[in-house]
């Protein structure tokens, strides 16, 4: 339940914005830059994911920092989206708190870069 949650919840974002910059409600650069970064961040989450199952040692994986960089740059719906699909770093609590406080930095951005937009 809270998988399809989280997938309908960062793929309805990623239409909204889509939608929002088709129709000019705020500049198309906003949903390209979503669409980009969470591309690159699912694809890192796939390779730290393969890293994470390669049975040979030692691996070099991904710092968690970097996740959560790629997220906070407009990549958080890729990587929840990544999460679930790939069940990576889905249990690890510290790492969900800070992936979420990420997006909450992340959107309060986005919402004062709208209503900055709308006035200028």
């Amino acid at each position: 339940m809270i998988k399809k949650a989280l997938l309908l919840f960062s793929i309805g974002f990623l239409c909204v914005l889509t939608v929002g910059g088709l129709f000019s409600y705020w500049p198309t650069i906003a949903a390209s830059v979503y669409v980009l970064m969470s591309t690159i961040t699912i694809l890192v989450y796939k390779w730290d994911k393969r890293l994470a199952m390669s049975k040979k040692q030692p691996v070099v994986r991904v710092p968690e920092r970097t996740l959560h960089l790629l997220a906070l740059l407009c990549g958080w719906p890729g990587a929840l989206i990544a999460q679930q699909w790939f069940r990576h770093k889905s249990q690890k609590r510290i790492f969900i708190a800070v992936l979420w406080l990420t997006i909450i930095i992340n959107c309060s951005a986005l919402f004062g870069g709208y209503y900055y937009w709308q006035l200028g």
